[in-house]
């Protein structure tokens, strides 16, 4: 296949699309699939609850099944909503951000920690972790006061918020540290920057690992 890797963000924020794409542009290659981002534009602002990453799964996959001259998908969203669907429905390979981004974070160092969007999102996070297998390997999970995905990665205060909450999550031994949002992008490398630790964009992680099951040798 030679589609391109269609990042698929279920809330409706024009400005969290944007940042994915700009996110990935410089994982592209001159011969290799492209990346495209898109969203559900009925969707919520934010995926803050169970009930919007179990109606985010049904979009997401009704997006995938629309696209089927794409080459992979990534569910970007850090709940991984539909990535379960995805992988038993469709034929093309299939990320989700939570995943990758753990991931890329164990690769990094032996113990990471999350920095999550609100309470709420870090007691759903630790369902997936557990099923993961990779609870011996977090250090901790730590979460905002409920911002919005679009906040993360252009409110000043957020990004101050976070720095301190990255702070506290280096203090209990996290040598790395997952952004729990797709919104997050703009603020990876400043983040890291400052704590002096692996930061991961879970988007640019999910990147490297979709364009890493497709490209043809």
């Amino acid at each position: 296949m030679t589609g391109p890797i269609l990042f698929i963000n279920p809330n409706s924020s024009r400005k969290v699309t944007d940042g994915i794409a700009d996110a990935l542009a410089p994982l592209r290659l001159s011969n290799g699939p492209g990346f495209e981002a898109a969203q559900i534009d009925d969707g919520p602002a934010t995926i803050a609850s169970a009930e919007d990453v179990a109606r985010a799964s049904v979009d997401v996959l009704e997006m995938a099944r629309s696209r089927p001259d794409c080459t992979a998908f990534v569910t970007a969203c850090f709940s991984d909503p539909g990535l379960d669907l995805l992988r038993t429905t469709l034929p093309q390979p299939s990320f989700g951000l939570m995943e990758c981004g753990i991931f890329t974070a164990m690769a990094r160092a032996d113990l990471f920690g999350i920095v999550a969007l609100g309470p709420g999102s870090v007691a759903r996070h630790r369902l997936r972790i557990r099923a993961m297998g990779v609870e011996g390997r977090l250090a901790g999970e730590l979460a905002l006061d409920n911002v919005s995905a679009e906040a993360t990665g252009h409110d000043d205060t957020v990004f101050e918020a976070t720095l301190e909450l990255g702070k506290r999550l280096k203090a209990l031994g996290a040598g790395a540290l997952v952004l729990g949002c797709a919104g997050f992008a703009p603020r990876r490398a400043a983040l890291e920057e400052k704590l002096g630790i692996a930061v991961i964009d879970p988007v640019q992680a999910a990147g490297a690992m979709a364009l890493g099951a497709v490209l043809k040798s």
